[in-house]
C-alpha cells in the first residue's frame, strides 16, 4: 500500500490504454507509487471495463502494472487524509466505487488476463483475483497487508481467500503473509506461472486472438507456462499446520494453537505468522476472521457488499481509531510503532465487532448498490 502526491489530477496518464486487435491492453502508470490506486484510476478502470464489455470489436483484456509493482493497493493515505481534511463519505464514494470494479470484475463476460509481475496487495489483488487469468512470474510478491495497518483484507477478498485449500486463506489474511509465484500456483490464487523474460511473447501472441473463448485463451497462456517447485521454507509446505491451527474459532485460539508448534518445531514461517498476528490490529484481527468465515457461504456480491459496511464503520471511527492510527504509523511517519486501542485481543467487545457487520446508522447511509449482472459468481 502506497501513498501519491498525483491523486488528485485527472488520472488520464495513470492507466495507459492500448488497442492491438481485438485486444484491450491496459497498464497501471504510477510506478514511484507503486501503482497504487487512486481514484482517478478507478474511475478510468470502471469506464473502461463498461466500454468495453459492450464494444463487440473487445475480445480479451490485459492488465499490467509498469515497473516493479502491479499494484501495491489502494491508495489508503489518500483515503485517510480525505476523512480527516473533509467528511467520513469521501472515503466512503472511493470505496464504492472501487467495490463496483471488483464487481464488475469478477462477472465480466470476456476473459481478462492479469500480468502480477511484480508486488501484488490488497487493491491490487482485486483487480486481478477476481478475474479470469492470473499470470504470475519469479518476480511476484503478493500480500494481504491489511490487519496490520488498523483494516481488513477488503476487495471482496473474503470471497476468494476463503475458497482457498484448508484455511490457507485465514493464514493469508490474519498474518499478511508474503507469497511468492510459486505459492500463489499452489494455493489457487495465480492460475498460471510465466518466467518474466517470456511476458513480452505472450502478450504479442494473446494480441493476436479473435475470440473470448475462456479455453482457447487458456491453451495460448498454457504454452508459455510452466510448474514451478516451493521453496523448502514456504508455509504452504506446512499446510497439515495450517489447517490444524487457522481452522480455530478465535484469533486468540489460533496464536496459541501457532505458539504449541513452536514447542517442537520452530519453523521460520510460524515464528513470522505469530509476530504479525501480535503487531496487528486486534479489532482488525477479529474483523477479519469473521468476514473470511461468512464469506465460505456468501458470493462475490455479498462479501463486496459486506466490505463496504465494514469500510463505513472504520471511517466513522465508531468503536476505533485504528485505520488512522495505522495509516500515521506505517505510511505517513513511518515510526511503524501504531498504538491500537483496544490494544489487546481480549479487550475487543464481541458486541462491537457486531456493530462492524451491521447497516450504519445514519440517515444518508446506503447499502452498496450493485449494478445487475449476469454471471455465476453474483
Amino acid at each position: 500500500m502506497a501513498s501519491s502526491d498525483d491523486s488528485t489530477n485527472d488520472g488520464a496518464d495513470q492507466v495507459l490504454t492500448e488497442e492491438r486487435g481485438y485486444t484491450r491492453l491496459l497498464t497501471l502508470n504510477r510506478p514511484r507509487q507503486l501503482n497504487a490506486l487512486s481514484f482517478p484510476m478507478i474511475m478510468q478502470l470502471l469506464n473502461n471495463l463498461i466500454a468495453y464489455e459492450k464494444d463487440p470489436e473487445v475480445k480479451l483484456l490485459i492488465l499490467k502494472g509498469r515497473g516493479r509493482a502491479f499494484c501495491a493497493g489502494g491508495d489508503v493515505a489518500a483515503i485517510s487524509r480525505s476523512v480527516t481534511e473533509g467528511h467520513w463519505t469521501s472515503g466512503a464514494q472511493i470505496f464504492w466505487n472501487e467495490f463496483i470494479l471488483n464487481y464488475i470484475i469478477a462477472t465480466y463476460s470476456k476473459p481478462q488476463v492479469s500480468i502480477l509481475n511484480g508486488i501484488v496487495m490488497g487493491g491490487g489483488a482485486g483487480l486481478s483475483i477476481h478475474g479470469r487469468f492470473r499470470v504470475a512470474t519469479e518476480k511476484t510478491v503478493f500480500a494481504m497487508p491489511e490487519t496490520s495497518l488498523g483494516l481488513f483484507p477488503d476487495i471482496g477478498a473474503s470471497y476468494f481467500l476463503s475458497r482457498l485449500p484448508g484455511f490457507f486463506g485465514e493464514y493469508v489474511g490474519l498474518t499478511g503473509a508474503r507469497l511468492d509465484g510459486a505459492e500463489m500456483l499452489a494455493c489457487g490464487l495465480a492460475t498460471h506461472f510465466v518466467p518474466s523474460m517470456k511476458l513480452t511473447l505472450l502478450e504479442d501472441t494473446l494480441a493476436k486472438v479473435e475470440t473470448s473463448d475462456h479455453f482457447a485463451i487458456c491453451a495460448i497462456i498454457d504454452q508459455f507456462s510452466r510448474r514451478v517447485p516451493l521453496k523448502e521454507s514456504s508455509a504452504f509446505n506446512g499446510f497439515d499446520v495450517i489447517n490444524k491451527c487457522f481452522s480455530k474459532e478465535t484469533v486468540e485460539e489460533i496464536l496459541s494453537a501457532l505458539e504449541l508448534e513452536t514447542v517442537d518445531a520452530a519453523n521460520e514461517w510460524i515464528v513470522v505468522a505469530i509476530r504479525s498476528l501480535k503487531k496487528a490490529s486486534p479489532i482488525s484481527l477479529k474483523i477479519t476472521l469473521r468476514a473470511i468465515r461468512e464469506g465460505r457461504v456468501q458470493r462475490v456480491g455479498q462479501c463486496l457488499m459486506k466490505d463496504y459496511r465494514l469500510c463505513c464503520h472504520i471511517l466513522r471511527k465508531e468503536a476505533s481509531n485504528d485505520f488512522f492510527e495505522g495509516c500515521r504509523a506505517i505510511l505517513v511517519d513511518k515510526d511503524r510503532n501504531p498504538k491500537w486501542d483496544p490494544c489487546s485481543l481480549d479487550l475487543v467487545d464481541v458486541k462491537v465487532v457486531d456493530r462492524y457487520f451491521s447497516e450504519v446508522d445514519d440517515a444518508c447511509w446506503e447499502d452498496l448498490k450493485l449494478p445487475v449482472r449476469h454471471a455465476s459468481k453474483l
